[in-house]
Order: structure tokens, then sequence, then C-alpha cells
């Protein structure tokens, strides 16, 4: 149940803070990646010796299909960050009094740049590639202990810098979920694409990291 618990609080803290940043500095390319990077940073080494800081449903995917977790545990994680990432929207809609704007990712008219669905799709599953082979490859050997976290962070913040043009940069589908939920209209219809294309890229950074990478 801690572990459960620690993927709540880490992905609440996730998504309060790192939407909280996107929406106060309107979608702010730097800020919001360095948000987004630097909460990973964080929960990383406070809650990482717990429950392993996966705070999104396309990592816990990852270790499920590397072997790392068993599909109970995975369902589990995944409703405690869907749980999780709610509440920080939540919180985050009634400190900012709105429930408008809560840092829902999108495209089209949604996002800075008008990319229609194949785009979108195609970007965040290849930065989902990127994150999860890099959790995966960092987190494989305990020389790298360490530094995981570091790196995890670092690499969410490259992936946030190229990929809020195009989509506002998911690459978690409870951290686009959560938003959409609360906020409906045109963020509800496109969030399937943010759930679809996280766990099409983290399932082909798997498939990478045993076959390829794996000794």
């Amino acid at each position: 149940m801690k572990k459960y618990i620690a993927e709540f609080v880490g992905t609440f803290v996730l998504v309060l803070v790192g939407c909280g940043v996107a929406v106060l500095t309107n979608g702010s390319i730097v800020a919001t990646s360095l948000a987004f990077g630097l909460v990973i940073v964080a929960m990383a080494y406070s809650i990482g010796n717990v429950s392993g800081c996966h705070i999104n449903p396309a990592v816990s995917l990852g270790f499920l299909l590397t072997k790392k977790m068993e599909i109970k545990e995975f369902i589990c994680y995944v409703i405690s960050q869907v749980l999780g990432a709610l509440a920080g929207s939540a919180v985050l809609g009634v400190i900012l009094d709105s429930f408008k704007s809560l840092g829902a990712n999108g495209f089209g008219g949604v996002g800075q740049m008008a990319t229609n669905v194949w785009i979108a799709l195609l970007v965040e599953i290849i930065l989902t590639f990127i994150f999860i082979l890099a959790i995966l490859g960092v987190t494989s050997k305990k020389e790298y202990s360490n530094v995981a976290g570091i790196v995890i962070g670092l690499t969410l913040v490259l992936v946030h810098i190229i990929g809020i043009y195009f989509t506002g940069t998911s690459v978690n589908p409870a951290r686009s979920l959560a938003p959409a939920l609360l906020q409906g209209g045109e963020a509800l219809e496109q969030v399937w694409v943010f759930i679809v294309a996280p766990f099409i890229g983290s399932a082909l950074a798997s498939l990478f990291h045993n076959y390829v990478l794996n000794d």
C-alpha cells in the first residue's frame, strides 16, 4: 500500500506543479520543461526508494514488459497514478478558480502549432520511446542508481523542449487524462491520442531494450 500512496502523491505533485507552471506561464517552453523535469528529480529522490517513482502509466508499462513488475502491481500503480493526477488537476483548478484551462495536451487549435492527429501521434510515440528507453537503461544497472533521478528528469526536460510546440508534451497518460476530464470539450475529445501514443512508445522502447540492449 505504501507504494501506491507514494505513486498517488508523486503524480499529484507532477500534475499540480507541471501543469500549473504551464498554465501560469502561458505554455512557456523553458519554464514548463524545467517544471516537469525538476518535479521528477525531486520525487525520484523522495519517493523513489518506496515505489520507484514511476508516476506515469507508460513508465509502469515499460517495467511490466521488461518483467520488473507483476500485472496486479501494474494495475494498482496505474489506478494510483490516475487518481493522483485527478487530485492534482482538481487542486490546480481550485487554486486558479477556474477549470477552463488546466494544462491539458492537445493538437490542432489546442497546441502551439496546427498539428494534425497523425503528427501528434507520431510525436508522442517517438518522445515516449526516448523517455522510457532512458528510464529502462539508467535503472538497469546498480552503478547508475545515484544519478538515475537526474538522468530521468533531464530526459523529461529534453522531450518537453521539442514536444510542447506540437502537443504540449504528454508522454504520460495520467498527466493528460486528468486535466482533460476536468476541462472537457476539445481537450477531452483529443485525449485518446495522449493515452494510446505513450503506451505504444513505451511498448516499443521495452521491446528495443529487451531484444537489443539487454545482455
